[in-house]
């Protein structure tokens, strides 16, 4: 019961229950984000860890969200779109021959030949960009910016080389597999945080959004340089020196001065860091010394 100036006022509420009744109601939308959000995280972890196989190339066990059938696929869709972005495909016919019989040489005669991938090397017609790459399923791809700055024929096999090993250790499945798994787990966080009546919520999304970023670019450093040391072991068996690959680092070096991004946030180790572990490899593959007569 109410009151005017002592005065009991019936009919009208207290100032207590009106408080009480002003007061938000905490609703079970929280509970139901959290329930769905650790369902999210749990199918996340299940569809991961439940993709494991092992690996012959490299020896290891992964974890891979396709099968080699829909990498090749996906490297065929792909590959027109990515020619394209540089440029299209180089016109001069003798480079692209160069590259084709380099890049068959280390298929052919190396462990890649107990592969089921149908290896495709492209010349793009780029003048300026310094890059090779490797899609899924055995497209490989080196700008003529990067042809032009190589000085031997060991030198490009080096490049291929390591391309080659993307494919072959399925590096791309990986990171599919792993980027499945980070937008399950940030997409959990996500839900399980953000409220949308508290806007400093929307940075813990953020936060989380970005480390699962950073994770991806670190397993991408670990690539390139198992790439490094199994391409060291291509060349070998191809017949192409792999000290050729050093040089490759340097080249490389000199072409990235002054645009190279900290080595943390870049999916690409810096040159001079991964020069430490070519040569390990080659002292690995070649304890006694690299044989006479590879070609440089």
């Amino acid at each position: 019961m109410s009151s005017y100036r002592g005065v009991p006022i019936r009919g009208f509420p207290s100032r207590q229950v009106v408080r009480q009744r002003m007061r938000p109601r905490r609703s079970g939308a929280g509970c139901v984000r959290i329930g769905i959000a650790l369902a999210m995280a749990i199918i996340a972890l299940v569809s991961y860890f439940g993709s494991k196989a092992y690996n012959p190339v490299t020896g290891e066990d992964q974890y891979v969200a396709i099968t080699q059938e829909q990498e090749i696929a996906i490297g065929l869709q792909s590959a027109p779109e990515m020619a394209q972005q540089y440029g299209g495909l180089d016109p001069d016919s003798q480079l692209q021959d160069l590259v084709d019989r380099v890049g068959q040489s280390l298929v052919s005669n190396s462990l890649v030949a107990e592969t089921d991938y149908p290896f495709e090397f492209h010349l793009l017609a780029d003048q300026n960009t310094v890059n090779a790459f490797a899609l899924p399923g055995g497209q490989v791809f080196i700008t003529r910016a990067l042809l032009d700055r190589l000085e031997t024929e060991g030198q490009l096999a080096g490049v291929l080389a390591h391309e080659i090993v993307h494919v072959v250790a399925r590096h791309g499945a990986e990171r599919i597999a792993e980027m499945q798994l980070m937008q399950g787990l940030t997409g959990a966080v996500v839900m399980a945080t953000y409220d949308p009546e508290d806007p400093s919520s929307q940075r813990t999304a953020q936060v989380a959004a970005l480390i699962g970023q950073l994770v991806n670019m670190k397993f991408g450093r670990d690539d390139e340089l198992q790439s490094d040391s199994l391409g060291v072991k291509i060349m070998g068996e191809a017949s192409y020196d792999p000290r050729a690959l050093i040089r490759v680092m340097e080249i490389l070096d000199a072409a990235s001065q002054g645009a190279r991004p900290p080595e943390f946030f870049s999916t690409h180790p810096n040159p001079e860091n991964r020069l430490a572990r070519i040569r390990a490899a080659i002292e690995e593959v070649y304890p006694n010394g690299v044989p006479s007569g590879l070609e440089p």
